[in-house]
């Protein structure tokens, strides 16, 4: 465990405390709570305190310059891989984490869904991108665990944060970029430029892998760096042709004239892309095709992404889609897979983007035969409030608002009939709903068991 933290609440006595600068708070109203819970030294920018004090012109410089002097040599002792990208990072280093396994190659994970190593959870993280000491500790961990390689997830809002600072990459990779975190963002090109920090730390002798499909791609191919691309439009790996049934995919990619085929159990185009920047990845680090290759037809895939559950003659599907690209993927996904009706059950987060409300509950009314909207996080806005926003305009008519989700998946469940399809979508793999200040235990699929359960138990 590391001596120094950025957070009083984490002081345990001997700790160093570093008042940061936040954005919406600042370190230093923290110092006398830091001393109370044991903290042996103090690092800010000005005041002298009954304890080692000690002044510097910038905290965040100091924190960032400690923390890669100390544990530089650890660091180095493993590959760390970055994925950011607004859908498909947390499936791309699910799968590539879980394939370097499979490998024989240790290795962690540390991303929306929680901290791994091997295939074990060790803990959930309550951001995607942790603070730079929890990051670190993280990090640590997986080191003194003997890990060979660790993949991480990087946010746009992690980098923006500085959270990965001071961290160098032996790989970066970039998914695809689409609207979301606009509310802090503001436009498109400041969120491109939040992720394109993870490829300027892309070491010496590191690679950055690049959608080649994507409008953004030119943020992130960078010219210090060696960069591969890979798409369906072109690039260094290129997916010639595919074919998508409801037991997987098979598809063809090329690199460097040979033609490469694959079958998985995953479904959805964009588990194309995802997939493939896994195999690239593994392609970049020196692995062979026919180790990896075969591993494609038997990957389990993160929780909350595209989980099945079958009900009757039915399909509920979990999935953490919150943007308007990842439901559209997924809708069409689904309607490719099957030809029948298609339901769907989700919400708008509260406090958030609003600009991609409307357009959201647009795509779900105009593609499925009925939509039902309904809470996701609220944090400190009112319901009626999203679903005024989700509304406005909206030009169809096929759906109801159920403000209680337990409810509104259970009148989704209820209207299947045969081979009909009801997606849940937004929390995935969540635990919580958070309103207010309160975190309220809540988890999509022990809803939908719960509700399948009783279900049954009435037919008996």
């Amino acid at each position: 465990m590391i001596n120094i933290k950025t957070d009083s609440r984490k002081i345990t006595p001997g700790d160093t405390f570093v008042a940061l600068k936040g954005i919406g708070s600042n370190g230093d109203d923290y110092i006398e709570k830091a001393i109370e819970n044991g903290a042996s030294k103090i690092v800010c920018e000005k005041g002298t305190y009954f304890v080692t004090t000690e002044n510097v012109e910038d905290t965040r410089e100091y924190l960032v310059n400690y923390l890669k002097e100390e544990y530089h040599s650890q660091l180095e002792q493993m590959k760390i891989i970055g994925v950011t990208g607004t859908n498909g990072k947390t499936t791309t280093a699910f799968l590539l984490s879980e394939m370097l396994n499979k490998l024989g190659k240790k290795s962690a994970y540390i991303g929306t869904i929680g901290f791994f190593i091997g295939m074990e959870k060790r803990q959930g993280l309550d951001n995607t991108t942790p603070d730079v000491c929890d990051l670190y500790e993280l990090l640590l961990d997986a080191y003194e665990a003997k890990c060979d390689y660790v993949v991480l997830e990087a946010s746009s809002q992690g980098l923006s944060y500085e959270r990965l600072d001071g961290i160098s990459f032996d790989l970066s990779l970039f998914t695809n970029l689409t609207q979301d975190h606009l509310d802090y963002h503001k436009t498109m090109e400041n969120y491109a430029l939040a992720k394109q920090k993870l490829f300027q730390n892309v070491k010496k002798d590191g690679i950055a892998i690049v959608n080649f499909d994507d409008s953004y791609k030119h943020y992130f191919l960078l010219e210090k760096n060696q960069n591969i691309t890979y798409g369906f439009d072109g690039g260094d790996y290129q997916i010639l042709s595919f074919q998508m049934n409801f037991s997987g995919m098979y598809f063809i990619y090329r690199h460097q004239g040979k033609e490469v085929e694959v079958k998985t159990n995953l479904l959805g185009k964009y588990n194309i892309s995802n997939l493939l920047l896994a195999l690239v990845t593994l392609d970049q680090l020196g692995f062979k095709e026919e180790q990896f290759i075969p591993l494609a037809q038997h990957l389990e895939g993160p929780s909350g992404r595209m989980e099945i559950i079958p009900y009757h003659n039915n399909l509920i599907v979990i999935d953490y889609a919150h943007t308007p690209d990842a439901m559209e993927c997924i809708i069409h996904t689904m309607k490719e897979v099957s030809g029948k009706n298609l339901y769907v059950v989700f919400g708008c987060t509260g406090s958030r983007d609003r600009g991609k409300r409307p357009v959201m509950a647009h795509i779900a009314t105009k593609n499925c035969k009925y939509a039902i909207f309904t809470s996701d996080d609220l944090h400190d806005e009112k319901f009626d409030d999203i679903i005024n926003d989700m509304i406005e305009g909206l030009e169809y008519t096929n759906y109801e608002v159920c403000e209680d989700r337990r409810k509104a998946i259970q009148k989704g469940i209820d209207m299947l009939k045969c081979n009909d399809i009801l997606l849940i979508l937004g929390k995935g793999h969540e635990e919580v709903m958070i309103m207010g200040n309160q975190k309220i235990p809540f988890h999509d699929r022990t809803v939908v068991e719960e509700s399948i359960d009783d279900l049954y138990n009435k037919e008996v």
